[in-house]
């Protein structure tokens, strides 16, 4: 499935400052904590008949999940002019929390976008070491 947009695939680890009572110097020391990952947005334009985002989306209304998952690891490819891969990212564990449709205004001609987030509980990058 192709998106005219892909936003939010960004990690970050949380920082965790301490002082030890015995330490002489006047800072804190640093260290990792935490990673935190940001919701993924992706963007197309409407097609007639795809409803694709609204059913996946739908699935996760009431978090019941009848005979169907609504988890799933979901790759992003970065594809070059010929269509061959040059980046991979990898969601873990994704499902959809929020499905929006863009403005109808019938002046403007413009094309109706829709608006897939995504959360998710890992990124990663399968091609890196």
């Amino acid at each position: 499935m192709g998106f005219t947009e892909v936003s939010g695939l960004e990690a970050e680890t949380e920082v965790i400052e301490y002082r030890e009572g015995s330490n002489k110097l006047y800072h804190k020391n640093k260290q990792p904590g935490l990673t935190k990952y940001s919701n993924v947005t992706l963007k197309r334009g409407v097609f007639k008949g795809d409803f694709e985002f609204f059913q996946w989306w739908q699935k996760t209304f009431f978090f019941q999940e009848v005979n169907a998952k609504y988890r799933r690891d979901i790759s992003i490819k970065l594809l070059d002019e010929a269509h061959v891969p040059i980046i991979t990212w990898t969601l873990a564990n994704a499902w959809p929390c929020r499905v929006k449709w863009g403005s109808l205004n019938a002046i403007d001609n413009e094309v109706l976008m829709e608006e897939l987030e995504i959360t998710h509980e890992g990124l990663s990058i399968p091609e890196a070491p």
